[in-house]
C-alpha cells in the first residue's frame, strides 16, 4: 500500500479523495488549513488508524515542507486552490497566492521530499473561450479569460518545467464542476441559499443559457483512481468532465422541483454571469476513456444529490466561504 498527502484534505473533493484511499489500505495525511475545508468532512477518516490531519497552510513552503518531510509520502495530490472565479477580479492576488505559488510551494515540497508521484486538479476554465467542443487537452489554447483559470495554468506549467527537469511523474486533471456530497461552492449552493432568503424569486447571472458539463464526485474519483492505477510516466494531462451539458436554466428546473418552489427568474442578461465566466464547457474525455473510465451518473442526478446533501446539511449555509 502507499501513503498519499492530501492538500485541501478537508475540502469537497479533497476529503473524498481521503476516503477512497483509506477503503483501499492506504495511509494517509490530510493538509488543510481549515479555511473553507470542514472537519466534520473527515468525521470517517479521523477514526481510521492510517490517517492523520496536518494543519497548515500550502502558501508557507517551510510548513508544508516540515509536514512532508515527516509523512515522507509515495504520492502528493493537490486539490487546495482558490476555487471562486467569479469573484477573482475583486481579489486578484488571492489566486496567484494560492493558485501559482502555493503550487509551487507544493511541488518544490515534492521534490525536496524525494516523492516522485504528484496529482493536480486544474480546471477546463484553463481553456479560456475555445472554438471546439468537445474541447481536447491538445487544443491550441485561445486568451485566457479568467484569473483563475490564469493561475491554474501556471500551475500547470510549474509542474511540467518540475516533471522533466527534475524527472518527477506528474499528472493534471482539468475538470468541469464537481458535484454531489459535501459540495460547498457554486450555482447550485448559490441558487438554494437565495432561495432559502425569498422562495418566491431568483436573481441568475446571464442569460440563463451557459452551456455546461459537470461530474458526479463519484465519477470524478473513479477517474482519479484509474490513473493512478495506471502508474503514469513524466508529465500527462486528462480532461475529466461528463459527455452531456446543461444550461443554467435546466439546472434551475432541477433545482426548484426538488426544492417544491415555483420562482420568477429575473436574469441579468448576456451570455456570460461574468467576466471570466465561459458560456461553454464541454471537455473531450477520450483520453482517459482509453483507460477504462466512463461516467456512471446522469448530470440530473448530479443536480439533485447535490440539493438532497445541502438540504440535510444546512449548516453549510452559515460556515462555507
Amino acid at each position: 500500500m502507499a501513503k498519499f498527502f492530501i492538500t485541501g484534505g478537508a475540502g469537497f473533493i479533497g476529503s473524498h479523495f481521503c476516503d477512497t484511499a483509506l477503503e483501499q489500505g492506504h495511509q494517509v495525511m490530510a493538509y488543510d488549513d481549515l479555511s473553507t475545508g470542514q472537519k466534520v468532512f473527515l468525521k470517517a477518516a479521523l477514526e481510521n488508524k492510517n490517517f492523520s490531519l496536518e494543519i497548515g497552510d500550502i502558501r508557507d513552503l517551510d510548513q508544508i515542507q516540515s509536514a512532508m518531510n515527516k509523512f515522507k509520502p509515495d504520492w502528493v495530490v493537490h486539490f487546495a486552490a482558490n476555487a471562486d472565479v467569479r469573484l477573482g477580479l475583486e481579489r486578484p492576488r488571492r489566486d496567484l497566492d494560492y493558485n501559482t505559488i502555493g503550487t509551487w510551494n507544493v511541488v518544490e515540497a515534492t521534490r525536496n521530499s524525494g516523492c516522485k508521484n504528484i496529482l493536480f486538479s486544474s480546471t477546463g476554465s484553463a481553456y479560456g473561450e475555445p472554438t471546439v467542443f468537445p474541447t481536447p487537452e491538445n487544443c491550441p489554447f485561445p486568451e485566457q479569460t479568467s484569473l483563475y483559470g490564469a493561475s491554474k495554468m501556471a500551475g500547470e506549467g510549474i509542474l511540467s518545467a518540475y516533471a522533466h527537469g527534475y524527472q518527477l511523474n506528474a499528472v493534471v486533471f482539468r475538470f468541469v464542476s464537481i458535484l454531489g456530497p459535501r459540495y460547498t461552492h457554486g450555482h447550485i449552493f448559490d441558487f438554494i441559499k437565495r432561495l432559502k432568503q425569498n422562495p418566491k424569486k431568483l436573481d441568475v447571472l446571464g442569460n440563463g443559457k451557459q452551456f455546461k458539463s459537470y461530474l458526479h464526485i463519484s465519477d470524478l474519483m473513479k477517474g482519479l483512481w484509474t490513473v493512478i492505477k495506471s502508474q503514469p510516466k513524466s508529465f500527462q494531462v486528462f480532461n475529466i468532465g461528463h459527455d452531456d451539458a446543461l444550461t443554467v436554466d435546466t439546472s434551475i428546473s432541477y433545482i426548484v422541483r426538488e426544492l417544491g418552489v415555483q420562482p420568477s427568474l429575473n436574469y441579468s442578461g448576456g451570455e456570460r454571469g461574468w467576466v471570466g465566466d465561459s458560456p461553454r464547457i464541454q471537455l473531450d474525455c477520450t483520453k482517459l476513456k482509453k483507460l477504462g473510465w466512463k461516467a456512471d451518473n446522469s448530470l440530473e442526478k448530479g443536480v439533485t444529490d447535490t440539493v438532497h446533501y445541502l438540504l440535510k446539511n444546512d449548516f453549510l449555509f452559515t460556515e462555507a466561504h
